[in-house]
């Protein structure tokens, strides 16, 4: 049977250490694959994220697959590819401009070895939770959004955050992307986690797009358009948040793990 070969890069995002941070594959093809095969790949690569970018003129469509099925924003696997074009296809400039057919323009700029992604706010709004997401929890959160894909659940503190350990079977119920827990930090502005296990993830190690989310949200509570954040998972991750309008820059740094080659 004839197999085609695709270039498989595996870069570990949101830090500048191997093993830490968020690991996302990507994929940067001539042109798109069948989406079952996308997602075929994804799932082989069982990360919580696979990025595929075709160029399209003067950008870059993007589409991310979890193992189990596409979603509409994905930071950090946007990191990885803006890492990939930027250090192996020598992209010029220090801009990219990518775009998805569900959440619109994206960019990603470069300076030094910190990577800025360019991402629509998110609107929340202060909701009634479902009774499975509550009970998910062993503690109940101070307050509860709703965001365009995932819940926000704000906790007393960075102790709680570190502590929760959520019943996967009762999230899956909450009929979100994810869910989102954070509070305000010790050695940063704030903190969070993530857990999606109705995505095919039960805790992502690092999210970028959901601190378009987080951003808008402690900007109004802390005062501040600037902040340090981290994410409390096992690998851990750093970010710098800026709200600018209707838009959250995010920036990080990126590491490659991994460069092979796929037969499919």
């Amino acid at each position: 049977m004839f197999k085609t070969h695709y270039t498989l890069y595996q870069i570990d995002a949101f830090t500048n250490k191997t093993f830490k941070g968020n690991p996302a594959a990507v994929c940067v093809l001539d042109s798109w694959l069948p989406d079952e095969l996308m997602q075929n790949i994804a799932a082989e690569n069982n990360l919580s994220e696979t990025a595929f970018v075709v160029k399209n003129q003067d950008r870059f469509e993007i589409r991310w697959f979890t193992p189990t099925l596409e979603v509409d924003l994905c930071g950090h696997a946007t990191l990885a590819s803006a890492h990939v074009l930027f250090l192996y296809y020598h992209v010029p400039g220090s801009q990219l401009h990518f775009h998805s057919q569900h959440s619109g323009d994206l960019y990603v700029s470069k300076k030094d070895d910190m990577l800025t992604l360019d991402f629509p706010v998110d609107s929340i709004e202060s909701v009634e939770p479902p009774a499975e997401l509550l009970q998910a929890f062993k503690k109940k959160p101070l307050e509860v959004y709703q965001g365009k894909t995932d819940y926000l659940l704000i906790f007393e503190s960075q102790k709680d955050i570190e502590g929760c350990d959520p019943d996967m079977t009762l999230l899956k119920k909450s009929k979100a992307r994810g869910v989102i827990v954070s509070a305000s930090g010790k050695k940063a502005h704030f903190v969070s986690r993530f857990f999606a296990p109705g995505s095919g993830v039960d805790e992502d190690p690092v999210t970028g797009s959901a601190h378009t989310t987080l951003t808008p949200y402690w900007s109004e509570k802390l005062g501040k358009k600037k902040m340090k954040a981290r994410q409390l998972s096992k690998r851990g991750g750093k970010l710098v948040c800026e709200l600018k309008g209707d838009r959250v820059l995010i920036s990080g740094r990126a590491v490659t793990y991994l460069k092979g080659e796929i037969e499919v």
